[in-house]
């Protein structure tokens, strides 16, 4: 079960987006959520432009360095990328697979970099139970995409435009959201 670096773990998640991109082709909806703080690795890079041409939405939250260009016509029209820095250095990895409809979520250690994904030992684990899938899509994937306070929204030319909320709007600030704040 457990994803392993620099055993496995770039195969597999390859296998898990193609999968998706099997989804799209088939006219159904697909979707990938990745939360990490780099993606630089130029194979998922080259991978996540493929699924994006395919049809995969994909949804990058990525706190510090990504080499990923979204929104480039033709190439990562479907890809969107939020940086998010806030008070608390955050470390968790996300990964989530709509997966036709039976979502699947990976947790972990691994950046999307060449080191961690061939040279250092990282571990991703499947959540396997139903409610811990739903949680983490429902309350805390899905506050990180409406961010609106400190989400920042990487254009095709690699520069970020702090997302401003519209007049009136409720204010969205994940990191204070999940201690339990508003």
């Amino acid at each position: 079960k457990l994803l392993v670096a620099p055993v496995n773990l770039r195969q597999r998640l390859e296998v898990l987006i193609r999968r998706e991109m099997g989804h799209a082709a088939a006219g159904r909806k697909a979707h990938l959520i990745f939360k990490v703080n780099s993606v630089v690795d130029p194979e998922v890079i080259a991978l996540l432009y493929q699924a994006s041409q395919a049809g995969v939405r994909t949804d990058l939250l990525v706190r510090g360095m990504c080499c990923l260009r979204p929104g480039v016509k033709g190439i990562g029209e479907n890809i969107n990328v939020t940086s998010i820095v806030g008070r608390y250095l955050e470390h968790s990895r996300v990964f989530y697979f709509l997966n036709g409809g039976q979502d699947e979520i990976y947790l972990g250690s691994a950046d999307l970099m060449e080191r961690n994904l061939y040279h250092r030992v990282e571990v991703v684990f499947p959540l396997e139970r139903l409610e811990h899938v739903r949680y983490l899509r429902d309350q805390v994937l899905e506050t990180y995409l409406r961010d609106n306070v400190r989400a920042r929204i990487m254009q095709p030319d690699g520069k970020y435009k702090r997302l401003k909320p519209a007049a009136g709007a409720e204010l969205v600030d994940v990191q204070e959201r999940l201690m339990g704040g508003k």
